[in-house]
């Protein structure tokens, strides 16, 4: 399928591995120019020469912290106006929400709260004007099955998917959508990093334990993060025009509900 995006330009976050970099790669595929940010310069331009090789497209990088002032604006100087954003960072640690004090929670709103919602503001107008824009969200499952031990991604996350519902029907008219993926088990490092953990708490191999996640999912296997990469860029596509703040949930069934 041609998504009609060839020759747009995407300010893609927390791109130099597992689902950014996924999503980053997809695009690319479809003819797009991608600027890719991450806090590691190295992993990062490995990531950047892996996509031009793969795709021939324009591929520029920005190496920082994306949920800092600094890093957004080094980000947006690079990339001034796309016509998609890709909001991504990684979650705050796990844990007990008694031992979350004032400063946990302000660095889980800023990472997965407030630093969406200032890209937005950056570069929403720019969209409105030019009569395209697409703006992806990468939240997760979590916002719709909560998991307790998340509870700081839980509450950021779910913060920012309230404020979606609203600002993605204010601009829909001007051909600006704003929508949500919500990620299940993908095999990336931060899940094989949790892995080990629990591996290594209750003496089992890595395999198993990931294994253990694949078989409690109904699609029996946990998610290829180029199958997250191809949802993502088809919410950026001409096609996707009339999806509007939606949340899409990729969890291969995992969430057991009727209405997500």
């Amino acid at each position: 399928m041609n998504l009609g995006i060839t020759g747009r330009r995407a300010l893609v976050c927390a791109a130099s591995k597992g689902l950014g970099r996924a999503s980053a790669l997809a695009l690319a595929q479809a003819g797009v120019a991608v600027t890719i940010t991450a806090r590691s310069a190295a992993t990062l331009e490995h990531t950047a020469a892996e996509i031009r090789a793969a795709t021939g497209a324009a591929v520029t990088t920005v190496a920082g912290d994306i949920t800092t002032a600094e890093g957004r604006a080094a980000a947006l100087a690079a990339c001034p106006d796309p016509d998609i954003l890709v909001n991504n960072a990684g979650g705050p640690p796990p844990g007990d929400f008694h031992d979350w004090d004032r400063d946990h929670w302000i660095r889980a709103l800023d990472a997965n709260m407030l630093t969406p919602i200032l890209l937005i503001r950056a570069v929403v107008d720019g969209m409105v004007a030019r009569r395209f824009g697409r703006i992806v969200n990468i939240t997760s499952a979590a916002v719709l099955s909560p998991i307790p031990r998340l509870g700081l991604s839980n509450g950021a996350r779910t913060g920012l998917t309230g404020f979606i519902a609203g600002l993605s029907r204010q601009v829909a008219r001007h051909n600006v959508t704003i929508n949500n993926l919500l990620p299940g088990a993908f095999l990336t490092d931060r899940l094989r990093s949790n892995a080990a953990s629990e591996a290594s708490a209750s003496g089992r191999p890595v395999e198993a334990v990931i294994a253990d996640r694949a078989a409690q999912t109904p699609a029996g296997r946990v998610g290829d993060p180029a199958e997250f990469g191809a949802a993502c860029a088809f919410l950026c596509s001409a096609q996707a025009g009339y999806i509007v703040g939606h949340n899409l949930l990729i969890d291969g069934g995992a969430s057991n509900a009727t209405f997500a």
